[in-house]
């Protein structure tokens, strides 16, 4: 299936590891023009030069921190240079969650998350507006739906009640907005809070891993590149019929029913 992405230009946040990276893929083999944007300079640019060489696609690597304000409006500036223009932008940085990010880490995880989130939406939707056509992908994640954190339950309803406000502002004006939920998915982050809770718990990774798999319908983590599939049909303009929506990306969580 042709997503149309082909002349879309992407800026991908959190974009140089993970699921930001596996969407940058994922967009860039769709025929997009991408920018990587994370807080290293040289490994964010050597993961654009490894996505450029793969894909044959214009990628280029921008060093910004979305926690803070002139960081953003400077990527923005980079963006709008490096690329001719912005089109789609999938909001994925956020401060790493560990086993010790409590509540004294909640006011860090809203500024880079949400806050962040809403700083490139504001520094990048007015062209889309003024082209009359954009898409805004905010990646959340399932602790929106449960308990166990606190924090990571704030900071993604967050986003999913940030997201529906922003449809409903942008969706006139041919930008969609739409948020993703991921759940445990084989990224390197999660891959340390399997070894985190293994060693707290006195199990091996294995016995964790095989916890989060049994919660799950399809029986496994979730790989970044199946999620990264789903975000770039949000990105695109086949997706018009999904505004201000939540899509869960998490292999099917069992249990409970949401309508």
């Amino acid at each position: 299936m042709d997503l149309g992405l082909a002349g879309r230009r992407a800026v991908v946040t959190g974009g140089s590891r993970g699921i930001g990276f596996a969407v940058g893929r994922a967009l860039a083999a769709e025929g997009a023009a991408v920018a990587l944007v994370a807080r290293n300079a040289q490994g964010v640019k050597e993961q654009a030069d490894r996505l450029s060489a793969e894909t044959g696609a214009q990628v280029i690597g921008i060093a910004a921190d979305t926690g803070d304000d002139a960081s953003v409006s400077a990527m923005a500036e980079a963006a709008f240079g490096g690329l001719g223009g912005v089109d789609i932008l999938v909001n994925n940085a956020a401060a790493i969650m560990t086993a010790v990010s409590g509540e004294d880490h909640l006011e860090e995880q809203l500024n880079v998350k949400v806050r962040g989130y809403l700083r490139c939406i504001r520094a990048l939707t007015p062209g889309m507006a003024e082209r009359g056509w954009g898409r805004v992908v905010n990646i959340a994640g399932l602790a929106a739906r449960h308990s166990g954190s606190v924090t990571g339950s704030i900071r993604n309803v967050a986003v999913a009640a940030m997201t529906k406000n922003l449809a409903d502002e942008l969706g006139p004006q041919g930008i969609n907005v739409t948020v993703v939920h991921p759940g445990a998915t084989r990224t390197e982050s999660m891959l340390q809070a399997v070894e985190e809770r293994a060693a707290a718990a006195g199990l091996s990774p294995a016995d964790v891993e095989r916890q989060f798999a049994e919660s799950v319908s399809i029986g496994r983590l979730v790989e970044p590149e199946e999620v990264a599939s789903v975000v770039a049909f949000l990105a695109s303009p086949l997706s018009v019929a999904i505004n201000g929506d939540a899509v869960s990306a998490g292999g099917g969580a069992k249990g409970a029913i949401h309508y």
